[in-house]
């Protein structure tokens, strides 16, 4: 059906004379959505039995939301993608600064235009995208700028009288009638501002200074915000807390396997068709950041953003894209080594403990980087017999590979080590796969030995025996963790 031009066109399409509210229309298209097994907000992962339930339930209740999580959990996507639940296309009398229905408008400008043109007043039609009105919250954000204010320059050009309507100046919260209104990081909004919220969530109206007039508007609110016990800047005050309908928790990835996905979804990784990036390599890049959300040396209120695997992988593949280009190399695959160079992706991602700081963030991201390799070794390879490799080093061998050798002289030294390239299947490579792809599961197999203290590293000779320790240095060692531990509890 083609869509209204005037409001005469409007009545004469059917519109129901009792308008549904926009919590109305998002339950109504949700319900739509569920019967059809639709993906609800797509390009979301990790939440399907968690979060998303919870949100459902919101919707369904008509509530006003808030999404709690630490950064770097998709809270604002997931308040974005609430619009989906909206319909296509919602008219509004044009020109409207509120997008004022036309069968029912609140301004005054429209109400007048309404009744001298009647079914000849022009209608024009809103997206989606049009109804998402979105805020960060910052300590200088005002009420006039959340809920409205006087304009002497608009009552100065139209010749208004400052007590009349016309002179109103509607900040965002109105601005976002007859949709959505998204506020990021809430209590960093000012106690007396979060006061000027109250009317909206609790009567459905605001009261813009100076105008003895209220507006009904038709509003979702959705917030965000850090748990309070990070957010030391601010709270959200308890009134409010008590007018918002429902608290939905988000959370990291759970698994490795979910991290990989919502990394691989959102790296920038397609460069051209000479890019392969093994799957261990994106496992050891994701995890970097599970290493990191355990560590005791990171701060665990802070949290540890998704973001952090994402520029990891993301920088990894650069560097190898660089090694690639100067080496003359057709095919581009990042490698153990391109994960260290990616150091400086990680180390702005997270907040250290004072121990932390005492290390440095540098020697922590290596720490990190290494665990993960550890950890990703054992999950292929850890029931793989690698005695030779071991025996190699033990017996006196060393191995130090060039982080920008070519690929084709990484293999011709990782051939010197007896059987080391012999159980690369278990990584997904096989002995006729390019030459980059070996290079890349070779060192990964060194890294693993050296993560698991197998074999050693040094900075002079690269791979070599492992460190030896006698058993007064181990029992050394014991006493001065005891002793730590003992001066922590006194």
């Amino acid at each position: 059906m083609a869509q209204a031009r005037t409001l005469g066109d409007l009545k004469k399409g059917g519109v129901p004379a009792a308008r549904e509210s926009v919590k109305d229309e998002m339950r109504r298209n949700l319900l739509v959505k569920l019967r059809a097994k639709e993906t609800l907000f797509p390009g979301i992962l990790g939440y399907d039995e968690s979060v998303v339930p919870r949100m459902v339930n919101a919707v369904l209740s008509r509530h006003n939301m808030i999404l709690l999580g630490l950064r770097g959990q998709a809270k604002s996507r997931l308040l974005r993608s609430l619009t989906t639940l909206l319909d296509p296309a919602a008219p509004m009398v044009a020109g409207c600064e509120i997008h004022d229905d036309p069968l029912r408008p609140l301004c005054k400008r429209c109400r007048d235009l309404v009744g001298e043109r009647g079914d000849d007043t022009e209608v024009a039609w809103i997206t989606p995208d049009d109804r998402y009105v979105e805020k960060l919250a910052t300590p200088d954000v005002t009420i006039a700028d959340i809920i409205g204010d006087v304009d002497p320059i608009r009552a100065a050009r139209g010749g208004h009288d400052l007590a009349s309507e016309l002179t109103m100046h509607y900040g965002l919260l109105p601005r976002a009638h007859r949709g959505i209104f998204a506020l990021n990081e809430l209590p960093d909004l000012a106690g007396r501002i979060q006061v000027g919220l109250f009317n909206i969530l609790q009567e459905g109206d605001v009261q813009i200074k100076g105008y003895p007039i209220r507006l009904p508007l038709d509003v979702c609110m959705v917030f965000t915000a850090n748990p309070e016990d990070y957010t030391a800047r601010g709270k959200i005050i308890t009134p409010l807390k008590d007018r918002i309908g429902s608290e939905v928790r988000t959370h990291y990835p759970a698994t490795v396997e979910q991290g990989v996905a919502i990394t691989q979804q959102e790296a920038w990784t397609e460069r051209g068709k000479g890019v392969r990036i093994p799957r261990f390599i994106r496992e050891v890049a994701e995890g970097v950041a599970f290493a990191a959300r355990r560590d005791k040396k990171i701060d665990k209120r802070s949290g540890v953003s998704q973001r952090l695997p994402i520029s990891a992988l993301e920088n990894a593949l650069s560097n190898a894209e660089r090694r690639a280009l100067l080496r003359g190399e057709t095919l581009v695959v990042p490698r153990i080594a391109d994960i260290y160079a990616a150091l400086p992706s990680l180390t702005g991602k997270f907040e250290l403990e004072y121990e932390g700081e005492l290390m440095g963030a540098e020697n922590v991201g290596r720490e990190l980087i290494r665990e993960a390799a550890g950890e990703t070794f054992s999950v292929y390879m850890g029931s793989v017999d690698l005695k030779p490799v071991v025996a190699f080093f033990e017996s006196g061998g060393s191995l130090k590979l060039r982080d920008d050798a070519a690929a084709e002289e990484m293999v011709a030294q990782l051939k010197r080590v007896p059987g080391l390239l012999d159980h690369v299947a278990f990584l997904g490579v096989q002995p006729g796969d390019p030459v980059p792809l070996l290079a890349a599961a070779g060192e990964f197999v060194l890294e693993g030995l050296y993560a698991q203290k197998k074999i050693g590293r040094s900075d002079d000779r690269g791979y070599v025996a492992p460190e030896r320790r006698s058993d007064a240095d181990v029992d050394l060692e014991r006493l001065e963790r005891l002793r730590r531990m003992k001066k922590q509890v006194n």
